[in-house]
């Protein structure tokens, strides 16, 4: 059951990286775009990566605190699956503080269903919405800057988690 929740929590963080590394992996080519066709583009990621989102991000962090949470303090595996929780969970918190504000700035305009719209209205500190027009240079350059930028801090996270757990299962 052990190695099981070791492959669950690979598999998941993989998924968490794989979408954080597609974001960063855009980025030259997103900075090339001129407003209008950058804030087209915006809308394109929901609904794929935000469920994706939700299975590889949540469900990597909570399985990585699953697998820490058995895995015996002593063992090689241990440091390994610390690591990769932490890491997990920075990016997690990358999300919320960043990336999430971003979201609900580019969305704020979009027809979303009611799951959707609670999801993207969440906001765990509790901060005003951006009133920034997304029309205007410094709204959306921002926010540009913002999202793009924090997707790469999060794909350095998710990276450093995923190798971890790799490492963490390979070293059992």
């Amino acid at each position: 059951m052990f190695v099981l929740l070791q492959v669950v929590a690979v598999t998941l963080a993989s998924v968490a990286m794989a979408l954080s590394l597609a974001h960063a992996l855009e980025l030259p080519g997103k900075l090339r775009l001129a407003k209008v066709g950058y804030l087209v583009v915006q809308t394109i990621y929901y609904p794929g990566f935000t469920i994706g989102g939700m299975v590889g991000d949540a469900g990597g962090l909570l399985t990585s605190l699953a697998l820490l949470a058995v895995t015996p303090a002593g063992s090689e595996s241990f440091g390994w699956t610390l690591i990769g929780a932490i890491s997990l969970a920075a990016m997690n918190v990358v999300f919320w503080i960043f990336t999430q504000p971003a979201n609900r700035f580019w969305l704020r305009e979009q027809k979303l269903t009611p799951a959707a719209a609670e999801f993207f209205a969440f906001d765990p500190l509790h901060r005003k919405a951006a009133q920034s027009n997304p029309e205007a240079d410094v709204g959306w350059t921002q926010m540009r800057t913002r999202w793009e930028y924090s997707h790469v801090a999060r794909a350095v996270l998710a990276g450093v988690g995923f190798l971890s757990l790799v490492i963490g299962l390979a070293v059992r």
